[in-house]
């Protein structure tokens, strides 16, 4: 064990981690819990119950940001009746302020930065040392260089049936918004033999399904001049027994290949849903956000994709409100969005982010504005998302079931079912709960904005 977290005889100590922000940090909280459970602490089921509570935090948009302080704050009135309670603060807010935390929350005692991960049972092991001198630990790594430690670490997983694999971290686009290069460091790549002996090792677990993190999976290997680029990866995943459906998140327009189009049309388990984030449909707004391919080029690839896989589902990104956007910029976002028929949005009011080279652009657009535009276009997004899920009507999709959402039925055999379909659909019908875990086809009998309603075929036939 790295440390020792009993605080008595009879019980060990529980850790709660709080998460913040994408699905990267979610997946670092599951390898923090990973590594303080293999060091001998439980995992608390509330945070009132923790011994040791960590909060996981995220710098990408302001709002995360304010979140993670917030929670940070109801923390002092929940440590001053609690006075053995130790709290930790990492992720990417905590590897860009490091120790001026403290001078906001002095009540905390160990600070982390998002390349520490690997280190975190030494730095609690150390933590309880020196909080018997009321001294703190901060630890931030700002090396470009990233240990392959820092993802052999063992990983508590949240699902049972799908899970997230780090294939990279880092980019080197420096978006004039993003944060990213400057919290997740320079873009590296994992060895490919490094993640297909993690997925095996999922398969040997159980698990159906995995999704491949990165901040720009269509990348990788590029920075270390891997042979094996990311459709060759995706090819040689495709090869692992017992891993049925592979996703990957997320993907910069620049670098979307119809080489990697090709290996998922070739490929039985990559699923046909793209999330390819434009962020903006004014080539003057793209110029100004350093994205390096304009409206065209990013509906050419959309036909490229569509030709290839007709039915393919596409979700997106977009930030309304960018410094210097006109109406005639943001009518150029709103034909592109009609064009290419997303069949969700993930929108974005635009935020300063420290660091980032717009947040010193003089010509900020008003709050008001930019609230104005996004009721506008998030109006125009809930009728494509209900007319693309409308579309499904009658069809059959293939379903991982993952969860039970309400119990029995009157003969105690069957309950409500919820999963997704290959196109990342969320379904939901009545089925019995040994289908748990299993991959289902399910006609599709009600479409919903943001979910579908199905049947399961061995019920109907």
């Amino acid at each position: 064990m790295f440390c020792d977290p009993s605080t008595d005889n009879k019980r060990r100590k529980q850790v709660y981690i709080k998460t913040y922000g994408c699905q990267m940090n979610e997946h670092d909280s599951e390898r923090m819990y990973g590594l303080l459970l293999n060091s001998g602490f439980k995992q608390a089921l509330r945070e009132e119950d923790a011994d040791l509570l960590l909060i996981n935090s995220c710098s990408i948009r302001e709002k995360a940001e304010q979140k993670a302080f917030s929670s940070l704050g109801r923390l002092k009135a929940l440590k001053a009746k609690k006075p053995q309670l130790r709290i930790g603060f990492g992720g990417c807010i905590a590897q860009r302020e490091g120790k001026k935390i403290i001078r906001r929350a002095p009540y905390v005692d160990l600070i982390f930065g998002t390349k520490n991960i690997h280190r975190l049972p030494l730095l609690v092991e150390k933590m309880y040392k020196m909080c018997k001198r009321q001294a703190r630990v901060v630890e931030i790594c700002h090396d470009d260089a990233v240990c392959p430690e820092q993802f052999r670490c063992p990983v508590e997983r949240a699902g049972q049936f799908k899970g997230w694999v780090t294939i990279m971290q880092g980019c080197n686009n420096y978006c004039t918004y993003c944060v990213v290069p400057y919290v997740r460091g320079r873009e590296w790549s994992r060895p490919p033999e490094d993640i297909e002996a993690e997925i095996r090792q999922m398969a040997d677990q159980g698990y159906k399904e995995v999704t491949l993190l990165g901040q720009n999976v269509n990348s990788y290997g590029q920075a270390e001049g891997y042979e094996v680029n990311f459709p060759t990866l995706l090819r040689a995943i495709e090869k692992i027994s017992g891993i049925e459906r592979i996703r990957f998140t997320t993907s910069n327009p620049k670098d979307f290949s119809a080489e990697l189009v090709e290996a998922i049309a070739d490929s039985s388990k990559v699923c046909e849903h793209i999330h390819l984030p434009f962020q903006s449909g004014s080539d003057k707004i793209l110029k100004s956000m350093n994205r390096k391919y304009t409206q065209s080029e990013y509906l050419k690839k959309v036909e490229i994709l569509r030709n290839k896989i007709p039915g393919a589902a596409l979700t997106s990104d977009v930030i309304v409100g960018f410094p210097g956007e006109k109406e005639e910029d943001f009518q150029q976002t709103l034909h592109l969005i009609e064009k290419v028929r997303f069949d969700g949005l993930f929108t974005f009011l635009y935020s300063i982010r420290p660091q980032t080279a717009a947040g010193n652009f003089s010509d900020q657009v008003p709050t008001n504005i930019k609230q104005e535009r996004f009721e506008i276009m998030l109006q125009m997004q809930n009728e494509i998302s209900s007319e693309r899920n409308k579309a499904l009507l009658g069809t059959r999709q293939e379903v991982l079931v993952e969860k039970v959402i309400a119990g029995k039925d009157k003969f105690g055999s069957n309950n409500k079912l919820r999963g997704r379909t290959r196109l990342n659909k969320i379904v939901e019908f009545i089925g019995p709960p040994e289908l748990l875990g299993t991959l289902q086809e399910a006609e599709i009998i009600r479409a919903n904005r943001f979910n579908l309603e199905g049947a399961l075929i061995s019920e109907r036939d």
